[in-house]
């Protein structure tokens, strides 16, 4: 095989032009410390700001609301190659710049995913439909750009069932806290993040199993 080499100096610029793509920022306000790296300069850095900002308005509160022990370092990458929308895991946040060039406005997909860190539920044996429509459920609680985005809580059709998850098992957690029992939401968070939780707890919880509220709900759905 035919070695190629490349002079020092150039090498030097085809490194420096590479990690030009990439810029790193760290703040702390307020005892909490976020870490924010973007691989996308072509990104306006408005959009950025407003990461940050929602991230300091919406972060504390849901700690306050859910979990005051959660983490106190957070990390965010705005990545260039994810090909969803957005995800959490091990207390960073990846968001595809693709979707913020798209959907500049839905900057609130930070509350959803922050919400996952609060949560913590580790190798919880609870329903994944449950997480994400908890998550949903603290972004419409605590979101800061819903209305500007178009995102709202979709009303109740016959072919929805309480287990599709986010926006959908949202609105089905409303009816419940607005109907049936109010707290229910941080009562179910603590057990999935206690690992209590069992399909037994919406009966003990409310006196009725999920199947049987979910008939409730679909016999009067307003909210």
């Amino acid at each position: 095989m035919k070695k190629i080499f490349f002079p020092a100096g150039l090498l030097l610029c085809f490194i420096t032009a590479a990690n030009a793509q990439i810029s790193t920022r760290v703040y702390n306000k307020n005892g909490y410390k976020l870490t924010l790296t973007n691989y996308d300069a072509t990104l306006d850095t408005a959009e950025l700001t407003r990461l940050v900002k929602t991230f300091y308005i919406v972060y504390p509160e849901l700690a306050k609301e859910y979990n005051p022990a959660t983490l106190k370092d957070v990390k965010m990458v705005v990545d260039t190659s994810y090909k969803g929308v957005a995800a959490t895991a091990d207390g960073k946040v990846t968001i595809a710049s693709t979707w913020l060039h798209k959907r500049p406005e839905d900057i609130d997909v930070v509350t959803h995913e922050v919400m996952h860190i609060v949560q913590d539920y580790g190798e919880s044996t609870g329903p994944g439909w449950l997480t994400e429509g908890i998550a949903d459920y603290a972004r419409n609680q605590f979101g800061v750009n819903n209305a500007a985005a178009k995102w709202t809580l979709p009303d109740y059709k016959p072919t929805q069932n309480y287990d599709n998850a986010y926006r959908i098992t949202a609105r089905f957690l409303v009816w419940i806290e607005k109907k049936v029992k109010p707290g229910l939401v941080k009562e179910m968070d603590s057990q999935m993040r206690k690992h209590t939780y069992t399909d037994a707890s919406w009966k003990t919880l409310t006196g009725k199993t999920v199947d049987e509220l979910w008939k409730a709900y679909a016999a009067n759905p307003a909210v």
